[in-house]
């Protein structure tokens, strides 16, 4: 149809019109790195943007703070696109060094690319929204503010509070080396938090006194580290102690704390391992007389893959090409390999893709990846393609070989390399969702294949209903 506002050539044009304001806006949340559930300027300056567009806000969506929907439209379909905008302790560096130059010490930084996430999809959702204005359309694209995707799952709250629930589709991405679509699933995760009671004592005049919780963490590790024989291969114990109790070694601790994470492909056996390490604690407790208390402070669904998504945002991201890559990203991206990757870190990215790629420093092309397969990692992504069709996309924005969370990535993350990966995020998102809204089968098939998938086993959230984020349950104590 001539002048199809939904058309792949309307929607990029729209994108292209208005994307050097929300690079602006990338670039701004760079320079404020928040973390997980503090994220208040950055919300603000979504909310701002957004407001300016026409947008109706709904915020402290699930009881948080920093969660926030921003919807455009009236009937239906209902469009969701995802934004996440937190950032990690300790990764503040210089833009654009190629050595470690932290801007402060101790200072936080985007070393996943949130700033570029958060405002690649609001210039999804805003490009989306132009389109159903001119065409006068029916539909609601929604953008869903979501905080703490690192460190606390605030879609996970988000879907338990039934946020997601009216969704026709969702859609988001993230930034990564690699032009891809996400056809895999990936782990689901749990997470807890163990504390234990003692008694204190002198460690030299009466040691017979005490009762040691710091022993009892040490203890508790032994016997997981023990344990990690008799679990299946493909799950994964993590674990931190986050509070030793004190630092006077003539003191027996009165209270110390560690937490745990588990992963596995699907929640019933991260939960099945999590009951397991339960168990550990509870023997620790008993050998060293302490009492121990575990909490439940997170946990993410694994992704549930939609190929009838994938297949048409795959063939969108293949007619609008890859970014386009000038000499000054390449020579930057050549410079930063040489001096700061390993050729571990190079075959950490390319080795299970294609091979090839390990003489590229940028991506320049497109993967399409089999399905079937399971990525290590968790997102609370998972959460929302349990309730609603969801894919997902990665574009480059980083050199070759960049590891997450990493200085290596921060350096880059407001660079002109990660606008133009950004961009055509934006325009895969909004293509891919504008074909849905045109198209009402696409959407059809969607819900027949995520009902397929997920069988007769509806979504359960895997945070308890009396676990609250970590802002708000700071309030509470």
């Amino acid at each position: 149809m001539e002048n199809d506002p939904l058309s792949l050539n309307e929607i990029v044009r729209r994108v292209n019109a208005k994307a050097a304001d929300y690079c602006a806006l990338s670039d701004r949340i760079w320079t404020m790195p928040e973390l997980a559930f503090e994220e208040h300027r950055s919300v603000a300056e979504h909310i701002a943007m957004l407001e300016h567009e026409g947008f109706r806000i709904t915020r402290n969506v699930a009881g948080i703070a920093t969660a926030f929907v921003a919807e455009y439209g009236e009937g239906s379909p209902i469009i969701g696109i995802l934004g996440e905008y937190d950032a990690l302790p300790d990764l503040a560096q210089t833009s654009g060094a190629t050595e470690h130059k932290p801007l402060t010490k101790g200072g936080h930084g985007h070393g996943c690319g949130h700033n570029l996430l958060g405002a690649g999809s609001a210039l999804a959702a805003v490009a989306l929204k132009d389109a159903l204005a001119a065409g006068g359309i029916e539909a609601k694209v929604r953008y869903y503010g979501c905080p703490a995707e690192e460190a606390g799952g605030g879609k996970s709250y988000m879907a338990r509070a039934g946020a997601f629930d009216d969704l026709d589709a969702a859609f988001c991405w993230h930034p990564g080396a690699l032009n891809e679509v996400m056809t895999k699933s990936t782990n689901a995760a749990v997470s807890a938090r163990f504390s234990f009671t003692g008694r204190a004592a002198h460690a030299a005049v009466d040691p017979h006194l005490g009762r040691s919780a710091l022993d009892a963490v040490e203890l508790m590790n032994v016997g997981v580290n023990y344990l990690r024989e008799h679990i299946p291969s493909n799950a994964r114990v993590h674990y931190a102690i986050t509070n030793t109790g004190g630092e006077a070694p003539n003191t027996v601790q009165a209270y110390a704390e560690s937490s745990y994470s588990v992963r596995s492909p699907t929640l019933t056996d991260a939960e099945g391992v999590l009951a397991r390490v339960k168990k550990i604690a509870d023997g620790a407790a008993l050998m060293t007389e302490t009492s121990v208390k575990m909490q439940r402070i997170g946990g993410s669904a694994n992704i549930i893959p939609n190929e009838a998504l994938y297949d048409v945002m795959f063939e969108n991201m293949s007619r609008i090409g890859p970014p386009a890559f000038d000499v000054v990203d390449l020579e930057f991206a050549k410079e930063l390999r040489s001096k700061a990757l390993t050729d571990d870190d190079v075959m950490a990215n390319v080795a299970a893709k294609d091979i090839s790629l390990k003489d590229k420093v940028l991506h320049d092309s497109l993967l399409r990846l089999g399905s079937g397969q399971v990525d290590m990692g968790t997102t609370d992504v998972g959460d929302v393609s349990w309730i609603v069709p969801t894919a997902q996309c990665f574009t480059a924005c980083f050199a070759i070989g960049t590891p997450w969370h990493t200085w290596q990535l921060v350096t880059q993350g407001n660079l002109p390399a990660a606008h133009k990966g950004m961009v055509l995020a934006a325009k895969a998102m909004a293509a891919t969702a504008a074909d849905c809204i045109r198209n009402p089968d696409i959407i059809a098939r969607a819900k027949v294949e995520l009902k397929r998938r997920t069988g007769s086993h509806p979504y359960r959230c895997p945070i308890p209903s009396d676990v609250v984020p970590s802002d708000l349950r700071a309030k509470a104590s």
